[in-house]
């Protein structure tokens, strides 16, 4: 379980997060969602320790992660970033290869089981057939395959992702999200993931947490956090939540008739 108890954290003066709580179980997607600034990205960045918390502790299996090394942390949780920023002219195969980082001894060679680590992560986000292409010629859902199988293969118990689905077109995106939570109940995963798409995470996840204003305000099942009253308040818009026709979870559809919007009478908005 990663369970996350308390955690502040500021930028100077200004509290980005304040005394924030949540837990997510082995073999469970969660999504993180709220409106831009609420402190999404910096909640995972501080769970993975690349900016210091103020207050509070985020525990692994019962561990205390701030008691640990870098090293000694990298195998606990992985993360896919919200940014691509592979080096272009390594090969696909390399790019992954890097998830081994916290297991290699001090040579840094990597042995029969980290490449078997590997050969497992290109065969799960379907990569194989580009493991020898360089990352410079993949495109961004490719790059993105990428990320994932490096976390992989980095073979934690807990995998966190900002905003995966950025950027990527609605096949990508639909196949990413699917594989993520294929992962996470064929390996006992616990995931956490950045969602700015609500019908993604209604779909996907199994607990949804809505962070606003660095605060946790609602945390539950799909159908419990995603109502109209939440969202329509969280996003300043009316917004409207149906029954999905095929699956039954929430479908949400922002009425954009709610706000009067000046036209131009060239048409511009």
């Amino acid at each position: 379980m990663l369970r996350i108890e308390n955690l502040s954290v500021s930028y100077g003066e200004h509290r980005v997060l304040q005394n924030v709580g949540l837990n997510v179980v082995s073999g469970q997607v969660a999504a993180l969602i709220g409106p831009n600034g609420s402190g999404k990205s910096t909640l995972i960045r501080a769970v993975s320790g690349v900016v210091p918390m103020q207050g509070g502790e985020v525990r692994i299996d019962g561990k205390v992660l701030s008691k640990l090394s870098t090293m000694e942390r990298a195998r606990y949780l992985a993360v896919v970033p919200q940014a691509r920023n592979l080096p272009p002219a390594f090969t696909v195969y390399e790019s992954i290869l890097l998830g081994r980082t916290p297991y290699l001894g001090w040579l840094g060679r990597a042995g029969e089981h980290d490449h078997e680590r590997v050969h497992y992560a290109l065969e799960h986000t379907q990569m194989l057939p580009l493991a020898e292409r360089t990352v410079g010629e993949l495109s961004g859902g490719e790059q993105q395959r990428v990320l994932l199988a490096r976390a992989l293969a980095q073979d934690t118990p807990v995998l966190l992702l900002d905003e995966p689905t950025t950027h990527l077109d609605l096949q990508h995106r639909e196949s990413l999200i699917h594989l993520v939570c294929d992962l996470a109940r064929q390996k006992n995963l616990a995931v956490l993931i950045v969602l700015h798409d609500l019908n993604l995470a209604s779909l996907y996840a199994e607990r949804v947490n809505l962070l606003v204003d660095g605060r946790i305000q609602a945390s539950g099942t799909p159908a419990e956090v995603l109502t109209e009253e939440n969202l329509s308040r969280t996003y300043n818009i009316p917004v409207h939540v149906i029954p999905h026709p095929e699956y039954g979870n929430p479908l949400i559809l922002p009425d954009g008739r709610g706000k009067e919007t000046e036209i131009n009478t060239d048409g511009r908005r």
